[in-house]
């Protein structure tokens, strides 16, 4: 992953405006289009409990973007499983459905691919290994109907306004913390606001693009900060004990399950008015984890289900590489997973 190249401003201060971006460069073309063309095979299957024919059940196979959400998935699968189910089909809703995996339901409101490089993803150093091929199997997953586990998933509705609000909320906290006010998100017009849910929802680029460069280039504003969050497993089997130790090690974060999610005011520059690098940013947040801010030691970053570079810029990362919701939702891969 290659990153534009940025120079300080005089002095080593950022500018006190927001001048236009530089058009990007054709390498930050080809990222930019990579990420959101970039898909995860998908085998899912109906829950053994509520399947006439228990775990013999032909799987639902798709291709599924990486920047979109499973639930968009649930009325072909209420419709492909639909004579397979116990219950009766009239008692059978789309948005009732959930999804899981190895018993762990998945946290609807995650983008794919998040949750992909959260449970499953496995490195190039770790597949070679493995002898396993550049394209790995399909990832299994299970749909469920009932028994919704309320304690650990909101509810979505019919009317898809959860997932409308869920996502509309998470773009208005990227919008603050990039400006430092919510104003751009807040001035968009109902139909900016309404293309920018359904080019989410039928991943459409052109539509999406127009109103993000919005909202990544307000006028009259200076970018802040960077929307980045960092997650972490809290006890990982593959970890080291050492990174182990680190991971533990440092607050503050959100643990959510089997998660700790860790988040912080990441500025464009450092406090040196250098570049902020995801080394550095990285450092910041978690030194004991990155206790280099040019090298791994413990661990590496991945994002899309690609180790990044300790020197890429953030603000690049931001611009060309972000979810749809404007956030640079970051993993990290521990010894044999990369």
């Amino acid at each position: 992953m290659t990153m534009m190249a940025h120079l300080p401003a005089p002095g080593g201060t950022p500018p006190p405006y927001a001048p236009p971006p530089p058009p990007p460069s054709d390498a930050l073309s080809s990222i930019q289009q990579r990420v959101w063309t970039g898909s995860i095979a998908l085998s899912i299957r109906l829950s053994a409990a509520e399947s006439r024919t228990y775990d013999q059940t032909d799987p639902y196979l798709v291709h599924h973007a990486r920047l979109s959400y499973l639930p968009f998935l649930l009325p072909q699968l209420r419709a492909f499983f639909e004579h397979a189910l116990i219950a009766a089909a009239g008692d059978v809703r789309a948005h009732d459905g959930w999804f899981s995996v190895e018993g762990v339901p998945l946290r609807w409101h995650y983008p794919l691919g998040l949750l992909y490089d959260l449970f499953a993803a496995v490195g190039p150093a770790a597949a070679a290994a493995a002898g396993e091929t550049t394209f790995p199997a399909p990832w299994e997953v299970e749909v469920h109907f009932g028994a919704w586990p309320d304690e650990q998933l909101v509810r979505l509705d019919a009317e898809g306004r959860v997932m409308h609000d869920a996502f509309i909320n998470s773009v208005k906290e990227a919008d603050f913390l990039r400006n430092g006010t919510a104003k751009g998100i807040m001035a968009l017009s109902k139909e900016d606001s309404t293309q920018l849910w359904r080019a989410v929802q039928d991943h459409g680029w052109s539509n999406y693009h127009a109103i993000h460069q919005k909202l990544l280039n307000p006028a009259g504003a200076r970018l802040r900060h960077v929307p980045l969050r960092v997650y972490l497993p809290s006890a990982s089997a593959s970890a080291s004990a050492s990174a182990s130790a680190a991971a533990a090690s440092h607050d503050p974060t959100t643990t959510t399950g089997r998660l700790r999610v860790v988040q912080s005011l990441i500025p464009l520059w450092t406090a040196t008015q250098d570049l902020q690098t995801i080394g550095s940013a990285l450092h910041q947040m978690l030194p004991t984890l990155f206790p280099s801010r040019q090298t791994p030691v413990y661990a590496r970053p991945v994002l899309h289900g690609v180790v990044v570079p300790m020197s890429a810029p953030v603000e690049d990362l931001m611009r060309y590489a972000a979810y749809a919701d404007g956030w640079i939702h970051l993993t990290v891969a521990f010894g044999g997973r990369v």
